[in-house]
């Protein structure tokens, strides 16, 4: 069968909006939970090559526009999330526990019927209180270098406006220039053209299954896989929910030792492929998102340049645009945590305790928070039960 060139158009836009929108976010989370910079570039490619393999193998096999992305949100999470006492070895055990739950919610109806239980205004609230402090990285960064910030917040504002799907795009293409016009180029060590894996064994903790594993399980669920079966039905499809998130969680589960976070189901850009634009028959829109595998799988091979210029920017610079990246995630979390008034007060308490960043016995904020607002629910439901 002949591919229609359509859909590779489609699939070099989807891999170019999917990976150039977030992939600062991928960069200062793996940083954040005590990646060094070889690190950091492994696993932005093998996170990449992941979700470009798993994209291209689930839509070959269903025939569906599988669109298959990392887990922004997760690494949004990775982001406010302090590194564990056995460092990227601990934080790689919590990605292979992550990874395992979500093969093991695949396979197993119960896990995944307690991963949706989960109210969702407590989950996109506990997201929420994750994306704030990241998202305040622009306004800080307009105050502490305006020279610098201001053209990336202009450019985002601006194709903003003719399309929403290239304003990070954009930003992120201003930030390249203006790093290019700033830093020392012939000075920089970019390393080989293409990025060399680099192992990391798992240390397993308590901390490492509680603090990352299982929040980054949680949020990736409540927020890509379950949306991403969503959307794919929306536009007239029925995929097998288990099979799919069995399979992004085995390649999560491969990819994760490389410093990968989560491969998971897309949910933007399976719009993008599962639409009409993508092309008039939908027999056909499933070659889209193979053909945006094929160019994530691309993009990875030079993540180790990627990461070594982005390790070029001026201070504010790469926060600033990952903030812009996650604006309009923020909006719709914290839109849909407080939409529901029987659940607004334990949502408002799961932002606040997840926003303020607290870690407790080794557990971060997004795990407190989450706890904390489930206990008010709870203890609302039984008072207003009693009285």
């Amino acid at each position: 069968m002949r591919p229609p060139l359509q859909t590779v158009s489609t699939g070099s836009v989807v891999a170019m909006v999917g990976f150039f929108s977030s992939f600062p976010i991928v960069l200062q989370g793996l940083a954040s939970v005590g990646a060094s910079p070889m690190q950091a570039a492994s696993g932005l490619m093998a996170a990449a090559l992941s979700m470009g393999l798993a994209g291209i193998v689930l839509s070959l096999w269903t025939r569906l526009p599988a669109s298959v992305a990392w887990s922004t949100p997760g690494a949004a999470l990775l982001a406010v999330t302090a590194p564990v006492e056995a460092g990227f070895a601990g934080a790689v055990a919590g990605f292979l526990v992550a990874g395992a739950l979500t093969v093991l919610a695949g396979l197993w109806r119960p896990l995944a019927r307690l991963a949706e239980a989960i109210p969702v205004p407590l989950a996109q609230a506990m997201l929420g209180g994750v994306l704030f402090t990241l998202c305040l990285a622009p306004v800080r960064g307009m105050v502490e270098a305006p020279a610098i910030i201001a053209p990336v917040v202009l450019a985002w504002f601006v194709l903003g406006r003719l399309n929403k799907l290239f304003a990070v795009p954009g930003a992120v293409l201003v930030a390249a220039v203006i790093i290019a016009v700033t830093a020392d180029l012939s000075a920089a060590d970019f390393g080989p053209l293409l990025t060399a894996p680099e192992w990391t064994a798992p240390r397993f903790s308590y901390e490492a299954v509680l603090g990352i594993g299982v929040p980054l399980f949680i949020v990736t669920m409540a927020t890509q896989n379950i949306p991403g079966i969503a959307v794919i039905r929306s536009f007239g499809y029925q995929p097998k929910a288990g099979p799919l998130f069995a399979s992004v969680g085995g390649f999560s589960l491969l990819s994760a030792p490389f410093g990968a976070p989560a491969t998971c189901l897309a949910a933007i850009t399976a719009a993008m492929c599962a639409n009409e634009d993508s092309h008039p028959d939908p027999g056909q829109r499933f070659w889209s998102a193979v053909f945006a595998g094929l160019f994530y799988c691309g993009l990875g091979l030079f993540a180790g340049l990627i990461t070594a210029f982005a390790a070029l920017a001026p201070p504010m610079l790469v926060a600033s645009v990952a903030g812009l990246a996650l604006l309009g995630v923020f909006a719709n979390s914290t839109a849909a945590a407080l939409a529901h008034e029987d659940y607004r007060e334990a949502a408002v308490i799961t932002f606040l305790v997840t926003a303020s960043g607290i870690t407790v016995f080794g557990l971060g904020g997004a795990v407190w928070g989450l706890l904390a607002g489930g206990v008010v629910q709870v203890a609302r439901g039984v008072w207003s039960a009693k009285v």
